[in-house]
């Protein structure tokens, strides 16, 4: 079967489950709080106004969920669960990673100025930038409130939980605030500079995931290490990729052509496309970035020397390679199974997508 059918068959699969991840997302996180406060919080000690949850809190928060999005991450916390042997209820957990990972997209809209998300508006602009700040927020803590309250998980599996997603949120935010600090004029980073905060930014979402489908599953040390390491990998190439599609954009792209250029980003792209330009090229391609313009004429013209160079030829070799040498380690040490085959064509699809 070719890499092209294998990556078809993977996300036709993986769109079967969004059904089943979108309803755990709303046994997690109601479209609307009445009865659920009293559940979550007991009585209140005075009123809770529902109306004022459900218009904060409820209605942009599913106003972001009901756009959709490809749910890859709890389709690979599942597969990593399967594939260490994991045969209890998974299902119920699955919107963990997915929930966190929206929230992220709610605050970083606004941090970058966007203005379309999923094909709509972003949040900020439909609600406000205070409301999507607060919802967002709401979506970091929402699924551990229901982790340390489930009852089939004993308290040392709680802890490991809670520990991991504690360290990974950090990550994060070290993540984001690099790349803030680049396309803020903080400098050009190198190319390993720049994977490793795609590793924090990226990778830190899909190595959740992952490292919760071991632990959940029972694996060791060793391979929940080992799951997480390939899928940070498989997350910094996802980044990659989006960097490529950004200036190259498929039919169903559902964000802005070029809103990485007039962000100001510094991709692997630039950052490439810096190393081998002349210098009249470097200059022009700076110095619009750091105009961080929404013209399109302008934005154009970036795009046009990114393309121009080899920068999406090699940040694509660069993606591949990652995945590639990810999944070489990882082959050593989970046991063949028809699972472990879906989890190598699922890092087949994320470097020859086009969504």
């Amino acid at each position: 079967m070719s890499m092209i059918k294998m990556g078809n068959k993977i996300f036709e699969e993986m769109k079967e489950e969004i059904g089943e991840i979108d309803k755990a997302i709303e046994d997690l996180i109601p479209r609307g709080f009445d009865g659920w406060l009293e559940e979550m919080f007991g009585e209140s000690r005075w009123v809770y106004d529902i109306g004022a949850l459900d218009g904060a809190i409820a209605k942009p928060v599913w106003n972001l969920l009901d756009r959709g999005g490809k749910r890859w991450r709890p389709f690979l916390m599942k597969l990593c669960y399967e594939s260490v042997g994991g045969d209890g209820v998974i299902d119920k957990f699955l919107p963990i990673v997915e929930v966190i990972h929206n929230g992220t997209l709610m605050i970083d809209d606004i941090e970058d100025g966007s203005d379309v998300r999923r094909g709509s508006s972003c949040i900020h602009k439909i609600y406000g930038e205070d409301v999507a700040i607060n919802a967002g927020n709401a979506m970091y803590y929402l699924p551990m409130l229901s982790v340390m309250r489930d009852d089939s998980l004993d308290l040392k599996m709680k802890i490991r939980i809670y520990e991991l997603v504690n360290e990974e949120m950090i990550k994060i935010s070290f993540g984001q605030g690099m790349d803030i600090f680049w396309h803020g004029g903080g400098g050009v980073p190198s190319e390993k500079e720049y994977l490793q905060m795609c590793a924090f930014k990226t990778g830190t979402l899909a190595r959740m995931a992952a490292k919760l489908g071991g632990i959940l599953g029972g694996a060791s040390d060793e391979v929940v290490e080992a799951l997480g390491e390939f899928a940070e990998s498989l997350g910094v190439a996802f980044q990659i990729q989006d960097d490529i599609l950004n200036v190259c954009p498929s039919e169903n792209w559902g964000k802005d052509f070029g809103d990485d250029i007039s962000e100001g980003k510094r991709t692997l792209l630039v950052i490439r496309a810096l190393d081998v330009l002349d210098k009249e090229k470097i200059k022009d391609l700076v110095g619009i970035l750091d105009l961080k313009t929404k013209n399109k004429v302008l934005i154009g013209e970036a795009v046009a020397m990114i393309r121009n160079s080899d920068a999406i030829s090699y940040s694509d070799k660069v993606a591949r390679n990652l995945v590639r040498e990810a999944w070489v380690k990882l082959d050593e040490i989970l046991v063949a199974s028809d699972v472990k085959d879906k989890l190598k064509m699922f890092s087949d699809f994320v470097v020859e997508r086009e969504i």
